[in-house]
């Protein structure tokens, strides 16, 4: 390893160990207390591993970036991934795009651009500021990720530079939201690669009141609009929690949680999300960091500083970010409380605040209000209401008069009642359901465990435990839905394939089956008393999953099991995980089928992972919905083998489309 050399002094390379510090990354606190993060060196490698992976790096690619390298995305990113993946780097000035924008484009089309990073605000800049006569010959068409990150994205803003850039080359395609924090070094969560961006329309009363993202009907004219920023880096978990830490379902709202394989636990940050179909979708901050042309900007300190400026009431003081709809990054808007009602008098304590924060930031405020007194509004404690700040100059309610602190409170009480006790409710609701749910689960799985193991012949122990599963779902009240139950054969040899997402699969295809079939587990429960006598005595097939002799003979068992004329039902997956996503299927099931020339039934369920996760042991009463698909049949004109292939493509096929979850084969990473 060669060491840097300056004039006369000979700096010597410190060897290095994968677990040793490789860096002190600040963050801002925009997920979390500002901090220090300790970033080692393999953790560093491992981010940029797995986002390499994702973008699928090819020796042809060139990343043309003007970040700042004392920032994580063009310090991580652009450089150390450039430099681990031995790619170009093109690096500019950001004083260079910030003053001629169009230089950024220049060098993509310039240098044949693949990769490309920016927050949202810079996409606007384009838009805004770059004329036709700037891009005259302009080609974009090699721009195949164009991320964008680091701050808030909008709709709007990949809406308007997809129209105003594509008919220079630049393809929609292309557009790539990201989701990133500094605990994980630089990324987090990335699309499906030349998917294009999606939008996510959701009703606005249902977010705000509950936090349920519910999508929109078509006719919504007043929709939320939230962008997908993809799916968890491979090695990498994604998780939605409430207060008390527990793991939220789809679709519902709160602290986002994120986790590295082998991690103890989650660390839980401050940022607004939900998850829908295994991708993020973040709505906001918790925690009032206003950021502004990518940088964060802290309350606290703005409004510590600007409370010791002679006329301005100490403590009465509140900054906050807004945004319109003809910008793309958050505007800093400043409120402050004064008694001041000259204009002359006025004007100067506006000038002087603005002095003040240039001081601290090293540039101006968007916006000074100077307010009269008992406007800014506070919690009965006291502690600025800056959302509320926000929510007040946007509408223009701060116009409307002021009212008495009081008053104020009562309002924040009446404002906030519903919802508070919405939430709790639904808490209460949750806990008592769970408890109920676990108290059925094991009233009626003892009983069904004990008759079945008593039970003289096969048919009847099936019988009974066919009984036992349909009471337990009737008795926990899940609502589930099944389509296309007369698709499975009642008689003969077939092969029956669901998807499996949660411990419940079990239990619903148990109950959705109106025929005698053998389900076919895995060897591991053999190890396990309770479960060893429970599916001997119902006849199951263990099988082994890892590639080995023993697999080799758990597929002829499978064979021999359908020749015989019995019905099998197959987890193709395998396993399953907490994390969304359709595993690749096992061949064995599969090759069962085309070799004795039985019917294979795909089933798709969907809903049981957010109603009980793994890792988790609370459920939840959410929507469950099974399709049976019709019977697919081995070609007759094929090997068994090439057969097998065919109708497990086919089986993927129509499960991936109705399962409500990321397909890992073709959306995953990698």
């Amino acid at each position: 390893m060669a060491a840097l050399v300056g004039e006369g002094i000979v700096g010597k390379v410190a060897p290095a160990a994968g677990n040793s510090l490789a860096l002190l990354q600040y963050t801002s606190g925009s997920t979390g207390d500002p901090k220090g993060v300790m970033l080692t060196h393999a953790q560093l490698l491992a981010n940029i591993r797995a986002m390499g992976r994702a973008l699928r790096i090819e020796s042809t690619d060139v990343l043309v970036s003007w970040l700042p390298l004392y920032h994580d995305m063009g310090l991580i990113g652009a450089w150390f991934g450039t430099l681990y993946f031995g790619i170009p780097l093109i690096v500019m000035s950001p004083l260079t795009f910030l003053s001629r924008p169009e230089r950024w484009l220049r060098a993509i089309h310039q240098h044949r651009g693949t990769l490309s990073a920016a927050p949202n605000f810079a996409y606007e800049l384009c838009v805004k500021r770059i004329q036709d006569a700037d891009i005259t010959g302009l080609d974009l068409s090699s721009w195949r990720v164009a991320f964008s990150g680091s701050e808030a994205v909008l709709a709007e803003t990949l809406d308007r530079f997809h129209r105003r850039f594509g008919p220079y080359g630049f393809r929609r395609e292309a557009l790539t939201p990201v989701y990133g924090l500094a605990e994980c070094a630089v990324g987090l969560s990335f699309p499906p690669l030349a998917r294009g961006p999606v939008i996510d329309r959701i009703v606005r009363e249902a977010f705000t009141s509950s936090g349920e993202a519910r999508p929109a009907a078509a006719e919504d004219s007043n929709p939320l609009l939230f962008v997908s920023c993809g799916l968890p880096l491979p090695g990498y978990e994604i998780r939605i929690v409430d207060a008390n830490q527990r793991e939220l379902g789809e679709r519902q709202a709160d602290r986002l949680g994120h986790e590295r394989d082998g991690a103890r636990g989650a660390r839980v940050g401050l940022d607004h999300a939900y998850v829908a179909n295994g991708e993020v979708f973040i709505t906001g901050r918790i925690k009032d960091i206003v950021i502004r042309g990518g940088r964060h900007i802290h309350p606290d300190e703005l409004e510590a500083a600007i409370g010791t400026v002679d006329g301005i009431r100490m403590g009465c003081v509140a900054a906050f970010g807004s945004r319109s709809a003809s910008v793309a990054t958050e505007r800093l808007v400043i409120m402050a409380e004064t008694s001041a009602q000259e204009p002359a008098a006025r004007a100067a304590l506006s000038a002087t605040v603005t002095a003040r924060i240039i001081e601290v930031l090293g540039e101006p405020p968007d916006e000074v209000l100077l307010v009269p007194p008992n406007t800014v509004l506070k919690t009965p404690s006291g502690k600025i209401r800056r959302a509320a700040c926000r929510e007040a100059y946007e509408t223009g309610a701060y116009l409307a008069g002021q009212s008495a602190i009081w008053l104020q409170v009562l309002r924040v009480v009446v404002g906030t009642a519903r919802p508070m006790l919405l939430r709790l409710y639904r808490s209460i609701v949750g806990v008592l359901y769970a408890g109920y749910f676990w108290t059925v689960v094991c009233s009626i799985g003892a009983c069904t465990w004990l008759l079945v193991a008593l039970a003289p012949r096969r048919s009847w122990a099936a019988a009974i435990a066919h009984a036992g599963v349909r009471g337990i779902l009737g008795a926990v009240r899940l609502p589930i839905t099944v389509h296309g139950s007369e698709n499975i054969p009642k008689t003969g040899p077939c092969v029956i394939v669901p998807n499996h997402s949660s411990y419940l699969d079990g239990l619903v295809v148990f109950g959705t089956l109106r025929r005698d079939a053998c389900f076919v587990a895995k060897r591991e429960l053999l190890d396990q008393p309770i479960a060893r006598v429970f599916l001997k005595r119902l006849g199951t097939l263990f099988v082994a999953r890892e590639e080995t002799l023993e697999s080799v003979a758990s597929a002829e068992a499978m064979i021999a099991a359908v020749r015989a004329g019995k019905g099998l039902v197959v987890f193709a997956e395998g396993t399953f995980t907490r994390a969304p996503g359709l595993l690749p299927f096992h061949l064995g099931g599969f090759l069962a089928a085309a070799t004795a020339g039985a019917a294979t039934v795909p089933i798709a369920i969907r809903g049981t992972r957010s109603a009980l996760r793994d890792g988790q042991w609370f459920p939840r009463r959410l929507p469950i919905t099974v399709n049976v698909g019709p019977a697919i049949w081995a070609p007759t004109d094929f090997k068994p083998l090439a057969a097998a292939l065919r109708i497990r493509d086919a089986t993927r096929a129509y499960i991936a489309a109705r399962c409500g979850e990321p397909d890992t084969q073709s959306e995953r990473h990698g």
